[in-house]
């Protein structure tokens, strides 16, 4: 008797754990998942090397092209702000649009459909911590190579500068989330189509050049990769070259931004839902087992 009513003064004394839920849960969740890719690359340093210093070699190539045609100095400036943008689309071509076929082959997909925090929320996470990298790499590129080069940047308006980049960053990173369906359910055929759409995008994205070389129409397809139009706006709002450079005005290419981002994020939270109900509902994940 004394037993059972300490039990029952121990059960009442101790505090309830309330679970989370709705925003609290999908905060936690992305944070959770953040938090590897953050301090994981404090304690391995050695990428600093390979992932920054090794890139500046295909920049440098591009400059001293430009330098042995006698391009406008402007140029040598799209080649290092285009060398400084890969970093964001190698992270979310490998760690963002690859992740959840790589989790699958390590057994960790079958735990985040079964976990109560929202795929959603989980391949967010994902992407503000290869954000954190991916931005100490491009700003090292964007530093190191100016310094070395001598680019000169005339910066009109910071805050729209500062939202051109966000954009870019939403349309993209919300682009890779939906590559993140698409790739789980191609099965074994994701590393080829990562290795497919690596070097076309830096061509018709006009990475190292201005993308209006390759023409209207071809630019204008080209627009539905958010990098292609992000990096042109961000351009002309670097330097004070030729106007006729830029393929469309800020202003335009604002609005494409904002479009992108809220098809390529309702597209991912679409497909990403689908997904996790075949999960849960039939015990697979895309593909049928033989």
């Amino acid at each position: 008797m004394a037993e059972s009513m300490l039990t029952d003064v121990a059960i009442r004394s101790t505090p309830r754990v309330e679970k989370a839920r709705g925003f609290r849960l999908f905060w936690a969740t992305v944070w959770a998942r953040a938090y590897p890719r953050i301090v994981g690359a404090t304690r391995e340093m050695s990428w600093l090397f390979f992932e920054t210093l090794l890139p500046l070699l295909s920049v440098a190539a591009y400059v001293f092209v430009y330098k042995a045609i006698g391009a406008p100095e402007d140029y040598i400036g799209f080649v290092v702000v285009g060398g400084a943008m890969t970093a964001f689309w190698l992270n979310v071509l490998w760690s963002m649009a690859s992740q959840l076929y790589w989790d699958k082959d390590q057994g960790n997909l079958e735990l985040y459909v079964l976990s109560p925090g929202p795929l959603t929320a989980i391949l967010l996470g994902m992407a503000v911590g290869g954000l954190v990298m991916a931005g100490v790499r491009a700003v090292a590129i964007l530093v190191v190579a100016s310094l070395v080069f001598k680019v000169t940047y005339a910066v009109g308006s910071i805050p729209l500068l500062l939202l051109t980049f966000l954009l870019t960053m939403s349309a993209l990173y919300g682009m890779g989330m939906m590559f993140a369906s698409i790739f789980l359910a191609s099965g074994r055929e994701a590393w080829h189509l990562a290795n497919l759409l690596q070097e076309p995008i830096y061509l018709v994205s006009g990475f190292y050049f201005p993308v209006k070389a390759l023409g209207f129409w071809v630019a204008t397809a080209a627009s539905i990769i958010p990098l292609t139009v992000g990096l042109d706006a961000m351009r002309q709002l670097l330097f004070t070259s030729d106007p006729t450079l830029g393929f469309l005005s800020v202003e335009v290419e604002l609005g494409i931004l904002v479009v992108l981002t809220v098809v390529f994020i309702s597209a991912a939270y679409f497909l990403l839902a689908k997904l996790e109900e075949i999960g849960r509902r039939e015990g697979r994940l895309i593909e049928r087992r033989r």
